[in-house]
């Protein structure tokens, strides 16, 4: 027998619904926001990943699944490298959203010069290859929006305050989410601050790890987020981002964050906040569940320099992804079931004659033609096997066909909480179960 892959899960029942409903909630706030929904390839050019998210990170270094033809797979094994691959032959499972999008962006020309900004949300499954654990699996998904050509800091504020009113949508109280957000300044002042946080790294060389070292090569700001505790402990000591942010970055954030202070949004800010990839600019924040013991549920960020990564004209972006596994374990250590319950119906029952199958079979489409979720028999039980079904199925009303009712043009309808019966024609059996369910 065939077995999931280790790191992967079925959503079915309360754990689909919840996710649904992730979706459902962001359709409704992110519609209000003027965001429009797009869904992008799982599978992409392995350069749309490197070229924002960047070949020091662990996504791109370590996790990102490459995928072949099995043509190609012999070939790979024979010559031991994809350097002979062409860039449409060389492919990866998309490891996170916002590539992808600013990649098609690009190629269907989204934002032309002059034209308003490109407002995106997405629902999708991404790939990366941890080592499973709780809260990280090699096939998750997210939510995310990615808003293209948007210079102004009200935007970065709207974004974040759009988060946080998901979240609490989502069924988590503001109190118990914790906003962090930093600068990380731009391509004016990022370069020499990188220089003097490789310059410490290298300063400090004895007590940082492999990693570090190479990260100090490629990007040296990918130091604050090791894994390594000693590292992160010498970091401490590491030149800060805000401390060397340009004149218009520092306005940029102090913008920011005085548009959240008149939105009542509540942060703290963390100056060692790098977020995981590298097309980060300016802004970046995270958002975490306080006492759920899964970390981040959700983060994002400025990316004003990726379009031009992806081989498009400058354009301004940001956004943010959460991510569904973390949130519905937040949501769960918090008490809250965000699958609810599983959906009544109206369930309908007949006896076993030809006349009364083929009425049923006429109630069940009339009553889903009208939006209502039926069920019955397709096992020949008997009426009294087919009541302890409905009860199963959670059904409120029961319509019940025999053999009187038919001779009648009729159908009993039974409240299946208090049992009452009452028999109404066959060309009113819609509206009398719509009036009830009302």
């Amino acid at each position: 027998m065939g077995q999931k892959v280790q790191g992967t899960e079925d959503l079915f029942g309360g754990y689909m619904r919840a996710w649904q409903r992730m979706q459902d909630v962001a359709r409704e706030l992110f519609g209000a926001y003027g965001f429009d929904m797009i869904e992008t390839p799982a599978i992409e050019q392995v350069d749309t990943f490197v070229h924002g998210i960047g070949e020091s990170t662990d996504v791109v270094r370590k996790e990102m699944f490459r995928v072949v033809s099995g043509a190609l797979f012999g070939d790979l094994l024979e010559k031991g490298s994809e350097a002979h691959l062409k860039p449409r032959q060389r492919m990866a499972m998309r490891p996170e959203g916002t590539a992808g999008v600013v990649r098609a962006a690009v190629e269907n020309n989204f934002v032309p010069q002059g034209a308003a900004p490109a407002k995106l949300w997405y629902a999708e499954a991404m790939f990366r290859g941890e080592r499973p654990q709780k809260g990280r699996l090699r096939q998750f998904h997210q939510v995310g929006v990615e808003w293209l050509g948007a210079s102004d800091p009200a935007a970065d504020a709207e974004c974040i305050i759009m988060l946080m009113e998901y979240f609490e949508r989502l069924g988590f109280k503001r109190d118990d989410l914790r906003l962090v957000i930093n600068s990380m300044g731009d391509a004016a002042c990022r370069p020499a601050y990188r220089e003097k946080v490789r310059a410490f790294i290298l300063d400090h060389a004895d007590e940082m790890c492999e990693d570090c070292l190479e990260r100090a090569q490629i990007n040296p700001l990918r130091a604050f987020d090791c894994k390594n505790d000693h590292c992160r402990e010498v970091m401490k000591g590491a030149p800060l981002a805000p401390d060397n942010l340009c004149e218009e970055c520092a306005a940029h954030y102090a913008a920011v964050k005085r548009y959240l202070d008149a939105a009542g949004v509540a942060y703290v800010e963390d100056p060692t906040l790098v977020r995981g990839l590298d097309y980060y600019t300016r802004t970046v924040f995270e958002v975490e569940a306080v006492g759920s013991g899964v970390g981040a549920i959700g983060g994002g960020g400025r990316y004003d320099g990726l379009v031009e990564l992806e081989g498009g004209k400058p354009t301004p972006g940001l956004g943010f992804a959460v991510g569904f596994e973390r949130i519905a374990l937040a949501l769960a250590a918090a008490g809250v079931e965000m699958g609810g319950e599983e959906p009544s119906c109206v369930y309908v029952a007949c006896t076993g004659g030809e006349a009364e199958r083929a009425a049923a079979f006429e109630a069940r489409l009339a009553l889903r033609g009208a939006g209502v979720r039926a069920e019955a028999d397709y096992q020949g039980r008997s009426l009294k096997s087919q009541f302890k079904q409905a009860d199963k199925l959670r059904a409120r009303l029961c319509v019940v066909i025999g053999g009187d009712e038919v001779a009648a043009g009729a159908a009993t309808l039974r409240d299946m909480g208090t049992h009452e019966q009452v028999q109404v024609p066959a060309a009113e059996l819609v509206d009398a179960v719509l009036a009830r369910l009302e």
